[in-house]
């Protein structure tokens, strides 16, 4: 069981069924779910690209007024186009059956780490954190770091100085939650904001009040093929973040997917007719 079926078993008592229907899903489940496992047939569009073609479109990292962080560059078919907004959502648990509701968001980089800092600012002075990885993913696959009762100040302080690391490693995410709400704030390597628990308004409006508005129809970077952008240097700052915030504990998954030094796949034809119990709805 993840930390986050921990959270919501320990502290939602939500009816169960409610807002589920898988067949409307969409966005990124929490990071411990991988799309590219929804059993879809794989097209991949990168195997198709010549090495000039993948070096140009790697180097696109600004679409209309959207600007993308290091982390993820979309497919070279462009079948999703990164935009900005968010939408509502619910998340599913896979053995309750209970549903909790989620903002999901996409923001262009020059607000998306303001914006998040604004987001768990909300949460209260004194929080739960856990730094999320899919580095050395041969190794050991995605791991988790958790830590009880950090001053808000405190790891806001930290995060700022990894700024660099968050917005542009495609291997790092960070999930800031309050049990005594309960509500969580995810900001997860795909670089996308998701917001859990209720009530949302608050949310919504400091999204609002920086551009972010709502668009229920619209679709994210994770729901079809993409590429995540790591480094070594990366997962060095990664270990230093980790170290900074006091983070001991670690809980891996089987790892899903290896990725060379630069860029790996991720979500290949990932749409909304997946099963995706146990993640978003």
């Amino acid at each position: 069981m993840s930390f986050l079926e921990d959270f919501f078993d320990d502290h939602f008592d939500v009816p169960a069924g409610s807002g589920n229907s898988a067949g409307d899903s969409a966005g990124r489940p929490p990071a411990r779910s991988n799309p590219a496992d929804s059993g879809l047939p794989e097209a991949n569009s990168f195997e198709q690209a010549s090495k000039s073609d993948m070096a140009q479109h790697l180097k696109v990292d600004k679409y209309d007024s959207f600007q993308l962080t290091g982390a993820v560059r979309p497919a070279l078919d462009l079948k999703i186009k990164p935009t900005e907004g968010y939408r509502h959502e619910h998340y599913v648990d896979d053995e309750t059956g209970a549903s909790i509701p989620v903002v999901m968001a996409a923001a262009s980089r020059e607000k998306l780490f303001p914006l998040f800092i604004s987001l768990i600012e909300k949460l209260g002075p004194v929080v739960d954190v856990v730094l999320e990885s899919s580095h050395e993913a041969d190794a050991g696959g995605h791991r988790d770091f958790y830590r009880d009762n950090i001053d808000m100040a405190v790891l806001i302080s930290v995060l700022y100085d990894y700024e660099d690391l968050l917005l542009n490693d495609g291997c790092t995410g960070i999930a800031v939650l309050n049990p005594g709400k309960p509500q969580e704030v995810q900001f997860e390597e795909h670089k996308l904001l998701i917001v859990y628990g209720s009530p949302l308004e608050q949310y919504e409006f400091t999204m609002e009040k920086v551009g972010v508005s709502e668009n229920e129809s619209m679709r994210f970077i994770t729901e079809a093929e993409h590429v995540h952008s790591s480094s070594e240097n990366y997962l060095r700052s990664f270990e230093e973040l980790r170290c900074a915030l006091g983070l001991d504990g670690s809980h891996a998954e089987q790892a899903k997917d290896e990725y060379p030094d630069d860029f790996y796949n991720d979500g290949e034809n990932w749409d909304q007719g997946g099963d995706l119990s146990g993640g978003l709805a």
